[in-house]
């Protein structure tokens, strides 16, 4: 069957159908942007899942067969499934073909993915910053990208027209689209998003921790601030999992500073300095006001 014909790519692979994943489906099913969309994964519960949802033309297990004939492909599997897939995946891969993918660390997926793309392949590594803590292919929705940004990080020398047909993609989406060196996306998100997961999933362990009655009364009191760290110690553990592990460098940097800046607040509440701990809050004030204005609140 014929593409429709506004479709931005004849066939697309999605290589996992998690949270974003299906919504991207959603996306491109909503507007017309393929003309086929196969979708690989291990599990035959996400492919029957997939299928009753209208999201998949056709689905594999066999990652190669689903890429066969492809456009375009994206990973949409956890970081540390990637060297694996991409090396089932390769030889169904044909010259022309672009390979992206939705993973929050992009150093690790120029290196371990990249040498294993056959020549003539694309690689456009791409971070679409949305997300909720829900997990699967029934979890998604085709707004779940609208006013976000999503990040592209194409290495040096990258063929041009693949970027820009991975950028309309996300475009249409409802995101806008940066390009950005993988170096400093990996830093730059070590701080917006992996360290306070990281800080969330520490609060809650802490609160796990605690005898058991007064256990009982942190749940049951659990004001706003405790509330939304546990919506985020929700999200997919293997995901996040891999986040650290494949950005352990910027992460651990990150958390240095951080460790610091608390050990200079403990040291403030101690001396009963009142000024400086207004002044700390009056600043990281302005930044919420600054997260807000950037409409990301």
């Amino acid at each position: 069957m014929a593409p429709p014909q506004d479709a931005l790519f004849a066939r697309v692979a999605l290589i996992g159908i998690g949270l974003i994943g299906s919504s991207l489906a959603h996306v491109l099913r909503r507007d017309g942007l393929a003309g086929h969309i196969a979708v690989a994964a291990r599990s035959d519960a996400s492919l029957d899942t997939a299928t009753r949802l209208g999201l998949a033309d056709s689905t594999h297990r066999d990652p190669a067969e689903a890429v066969a004939g492809a456009d375009l492909v994206v990973l949409c599997t956890p970081l540390g499934a990637y060297t694996e897939v991409g090396a089932a995946m390769a030889p169904g891969l044909a010259p022309g073909c672009i390979v992206s993918d939705v993973g929050s660390v992009k150093q690790s997926v120029i290196r371990d993915l990249g040498p294993l793309l056959p020549d003539g392949v694309h690689l456009v590594p791409g971070h679409p910053v949305a997300g909720t803590e829900h997990s699967g292919p029934e979890a998604g929705f085709a707004e779940l990208f609208d006013g976000r940004w999503c990040i592209l990080t194409p290495p040096d020398g990258t063929d041009a027209s693949a970027v820009d047909r991975v950028a309309a993609l996300w475009r249409q989406a409802g995101m806008t689209v940066e390009i950005m060196d993988p170096n400093h996306h990996d830093q730059v998100l070590a701080i917006t998003s992996h360290l306070p997961h990281l800080i969330a999933y520490t609060i809650v362990s802490t609160a796990t921790d605690l005898e058991e009655d007064l256990q009982k009364e942190v749940f049951k009191y659990s004001a706003g601030g405790f509330r939304d760290f546990t919506r985020i110690a929700a999200s997919d553990p293997v995901m996040w999992r891999d986040v650290f592990l494949n950005n352990r460098e910027a992460v651990l940097d990150i958390l240095g500073r951080f460790s610091e800046d608390l050990t200079a607040l403990q040291r403030a509440i101690r001396r009963n300095e009142g000024e400086a701990l207004h002044d700390l809050f009056s600043r990281t004030r302005d930044v919420r006001r600054g997260v807000i204005d950037a409409n990301q609140a």
